[in-house]
């Protein structure tokens, strides 16, 4: 038989991450490339504790349908959260939950881009939303990023060349996977252009709340007066990515064209979810547990940071980290990144090759990116210490 596939899937390749994850199971494998929050950082005796008095007090709740546009009490929280917390949140916004802020990627493509149309991204950036882009046949722009963020100026000759572009894709945060967190003075830069070009901004912030070092910087939500940004928001970083529960806040319009996609992708998002979510941020000391999870990570990128600076400098340079999941690391000129990598898989070490996260998989690139919160103490070390030796070894050579 035959298969005869969509246009809009034959062109689409397996993310090259989902792939690594496959050898990074491996009996023996030290996996760094996992984008996995820590371990230890779940509320799991809390999340325990809620599904039970769910079950005992309220089981229909948690197991009937609900509506496509999620829990309205979570909504409600999430509305208030939004607008105490980050400032953002207007009268022409609304709330949509979704099943984690990958469907925020899908759906706003689906409800905003035909085929043919521009969506403009930072380069590099997360795969997994770049092949939600590709899949509705957009094509995708790439603005190389500067330490404090996107390149303005870039930006502004890429709007200028594409009439078609239809938003910005961006990640402030502790960006995935430089580790970059762009500047206020870039998010307003940012959204001046959108403003005056007449494309919208999809703000992807993951990552936000985990900043362990630093100032915070207020979203670009924040500075919508105009109806420009559409704000994805995510608890997968800080309850569980296991339980799938995103949140978008964006222009009513564009919720309400949002709402009828997610009906016919899967009717609405994980309502018991949805209710430990809702618990947690009202029942229980959110603000306390976000600040035992910052401690978590501060800890681990503190041994992260030694041991880089023991084992892989001088050859090997990487981005600041002040908060997030990721440390972005570049190999010298000398050493062919994707070979680098193999060879450390073959040493039972996995890192996702920087390529991966490039508008076009064959363009130069001597980066890798590492995850540290997920590995254990002794597999971060001893993965760190792998790395390193290859380095040195291959520049010997």
């Amino acid at each position: 038989m035959e298969y005869l596939f969509s246009d809009r899937v034959q062109t689409l390749k397996p993310s090259a991450i989902r792939e690594i994850l496959k050898s990074a199971t491996a009996p023996g494998m030290i996996s760094l490339s996992v984008g996995n929050p820590a371990p230890e950082a779940f509320p799991a005796t809390e999340i325990g504790e809620i599904s039970s008095q769910i079950f005992r007090q309220r089981p229909i709740d948690a197991l009937q349908y609900n509506v496509t546009e999620g829990y309205p009490p979570l909504r409600r929280t999430l509305t208030e959260y939004m607008k105490e917390r980050h400032g953002a949140g207007r009268e022409f916004d609304d709330l949509l939950i979704t099943s984690g802020a990958q469907q925020v990627m899908d759906l706003a493509t689906k409800s905003l881009c035909n085929a043919g149309d521009v969506v403009i991204c930072e380069a590099p950036s997360f795969i997994g939303s770049l092949n939600s882009f590709r899949s509705y046949q957009v094509r995708l722009r790439g603005v190389p990023m500067e330490s404090d963020g996107i390149d303005l100026t870039e930006l502004e000759r890429a709007l200028r060349e594409e009439p078609k572009a239809k938003f910005i894709y961006t990640i402030p945060n502790f960006q995935n996977p430089s580790g970059i967190t762009m500047s206020a003075e870039k998010r307003r830069g940012v959204y001046e252009l959108a403003k005056r070009f007449g494309v919208l901004i999809l703000e992807d912030n993951p990552y936000g709340d985990l900043r362990f070092a630093g100032e915070e910087i207020a979203p670009i939500k924040a500075l919508d007066e105009d109806g420009l940004v559409i704000y994805a928001g995510s608890f997968s970083k800080v309850i569980s990515p296991g339980m799938r529960v995103g949140y978008t806040l964006a222009p009513k319009p564009i919720v309400q064209k949002m709402v009828v996609c997610k009906q016919g992708e899967d009717v609405h998002t994980n309502i018991w979810s949805q209710l430990i979510c809702e618990e947690f941020l009202t029942k229980y000391d959110f603000a306390a547990h976000l600040e035992r999870i910052r401690g978590v990570y501060r800890e681990k990128a503190k041994l992260l940071l030694q041991l880089a600076e023991r084992y892989l400098a001088p050859d090997i340079t990487w981005e600041p980290i002040e908060g997030g999941l990721f440390l972005w690391c570049r190999l010298p000129d000398d050493i062919d990144m994707v070979d680098f990598c193999r060879k450390a898989m073959e040493r039972k070490v996995c890192v996702v090759p920087g390529n991966a996260f490039l508008v076009d998989e064959t363009q130069p690139c001597q980066s890798f990116r590492i995850n540290y919160t997920a590995p254990a103490d002794e597999q971060l070390t001893k993965g760190i210490e792998l790395l390193g030796q290859l380095a040195k070894e291959l520049r010997t050579k």
